[in-house]
């Protein structure tokens, strides 16, 4: 779609932009400068910006500018600086960077199915893949159907969710019944929802479960939309929000060789105010120190917290078989199970990726033409 600009004016700090549909882009002259893209601002064989804001005065202003090409394709602002330095930017550049694009999220509760997906195909094909990934940036939960059943097989996800995230324990986790096991996870109780290593302060952000063998009666697997519960909490009780997202809680966690503890707010907001990350995990919350003077508020924001995730309303519960595995958004998503009922051979295998190279794997399939 081709967006034209119909005029531009010089005001004392920025340029004024009106497009032809009336609308009107204010563009500051220190970020026309520093967005600047001619080969000598940014490296050509990696696109990398080498031009330093320092080096032009604060109050910058342009000795001429100019509408080329008006109406075209190529239409462009050019810009020529006081230093002599010639600056254009086609219309479309601008209308491209005139708001990032949010994430378009669903939300959900207990009576949602996470989709599923092949995954041999979700290897192979570029477009598969694109739409399972965009699945997941949706609902933060996938599941991938058919997939290996031999250890350490999540190596090979590391094509479409980037590199594995090391973390304390082994790279690839195993879980089974072990009486010497070290968490929960590794006895027969019912594990309660939650997201794992809220023990770091950048937790990983995507969890893979593999379900390896599964003969075990019980030890139904089961998800929250922790962001949905969040925002519904924002709703009804905003004080206790607040609360949640300014209370350090401490939480630790260790193997035989490390430990990690971290105290963080157990919500995390993004600079729109939006809920980036929730940390929520009752076994390894630490006691929050008695000098913290709104601990008696935090305590009737937590126990209404763990109330919603807890309820049966919000959970969805579903069987992971030998060669499947669950896709969790971790800073999202919290996960957990039924207890076992029986001690039949179960072994669950899991690693973490990060969100970051999850989410922008599409985008890297588009600018190279591969989708």
């Amino acid at each position: 779609m081709h967006h034209s600009i119909s005029s531009v004016a010089r005001n004392a700090d920025a340029l004024s932009a009106v497009w032809s549909g009336g609308e009107r882009t204010e563009l500051p002259y220190l970020w026309l400068r520093d967005n600047c893209g001619c080969s000598e601002c940014c490296v050509e064989q990696t696109t990398e910006k080498r031009f330093h804001i320092f080096r032009v005065a604060r109050d910058l202003r342009p000795l001429a500018v100019s509408l080329e090409g008006a109406g075209s394709e190529d239409e462009a602002i050019a810009i020529a600086w006081p230093d002599g330095h010639r600056t254009r930017y086609r219309s479309s550049e601008i209308h491209g960077l005139l708001s990032p694009p949010r994430p378009d999220l669903q939300y959900w509760d207990g009576r949602f199915q996470p989709r599923r997906f092949d995954y041999q195909r979700f290897l192979a094909s570029d477009r598969a893949a694109a739409e399972m990934i965009e699945e997941f940036l949706r609902t933060g939960v996938c599941v991938l159907v058919d997939a290996p059943t031999e250890p350490d097989s999540l190596e090979q996800l590391a094509t479409r969710l980037g590199p594995i995230r090391e973390v304390l324990f082994e790279r690839i986790h195993n879980v089974m019944l072990d009486p010497k096991g070290y968490n929960i996870a590794h006895t027969g109780l019912a594990v309660a929802p939650h997201n794992d290593f809220t023990s770091y302060t950048w937790p990983p952000s995507v969890q893979a479960l593999h379900m390896l063998v599964n003969e075990c009666e019980g030890g139904e697997s089961t998800v929250v939309d922790g962001f949905a519960l969040l925002n519904e909490l924002r709703s009804d009780h905003p004080d206790k929000f607040d609360v949640l997202c300014e209370v350090p809680v401490p939480s630790r966690i260790f193997s035989d060789e490390y430990e990690c503890y971290a105290a963080n707010p157990m919500v995390a907001l993004d600079s729109d105010g939006e809920v980036r990350m929730v940390r929520f995990n009752t076994a390894q919350m630490q006691a929050i120190p008695l000098s913290e003077p709104r601990l008696g508020d935090f305590y009737a924001a937590y126990h209404e917290l763990s109330r919603r995730v807890n309820d049966p309303s919000a959970q969805v519960s579903f069987r992971l078989e030998g060669g499947q595995i669950l896709l969790c958004a971790g800073h999202r998503v919290l996960h957990g199970r039924t207890a076992l009922l029986t001690n039949g051979h179960r072994h669950l295998q899991d690693a973490y990726f990060e969100h970051d190279n999850v989410r922008n794997h599409p985008g890297m399939l588009r600018r190279t033409g591969r989708i």
